[in-house]
């Protein structure tokens, strides 16, 4: 008997354990911001480590049009890649149980956006194409920006 509750004890502990893992990675470590954006509370070096991220995707995307307006297609799709999917391998698991669920959906679909697009540079598909689907990716930072804020606590 006192081994059928010991067994009962450690499963609803372990399903209450995974519950509360469910909750904080589909919530991340969030609070209400000041202007009507959500907040994503993080560490300093957190904070950093993203807006890292979003300036080398800002980068990425001057470095993109400019290609596509000299007509090199070669350095849109090396732009492009170079903050595809592969650059979002290494997040720390820690950092990414922070983000909520939404945000790290927005973050990589645009990276996967950006290999589609040096995929279609390589193809060789048409500037008009290539623009309209950087478009759309700019339209997700945007969103991403107009709903999104990062704060940095000790």
């Amino acid at each position: 008997m006192l081994k059928n509750r010991l067994a009962l004890l450690a499963i609803v502990l372990w399903v209450v354990t995974i519950a509360v893992f469910a909750w904080f990675f589909v919530r991340g470590n969030t609070e209400a911001g000041t202007d009507g954006r959500n907040t994503v509370v993080l560490a300093a070096s957190e904070r950093n480590l993203i807006l890292g991220e979003m300036r080398a995707l800002l980068a990425a995307s001057q470095q993109v049009v400019q290609g596509i307006q000299q007509g090199d297609m070669k350095r849109v799709a090396e732009s492009a890649r170079a903050v595809g999917m592969a650059s979002a391998v290494d997040v720390n698991p820690a950092l990414m149980a922070k983000l909520p669920v939404a945000f790290k959906s927005l973050g990589m679909s645009v990276h996967r956006d950006m290999d589609d697009l040096a995929q279609a540079a390589d193809k060789g598909k048409s500037s008009a194409e290539l623009l309209g689907m950087l478009s759309n990716t700019m339209s997700k930072c945007v969103g991403c920006h107009s709903g999104w804020q990062l704060k940095a606590v000790q």
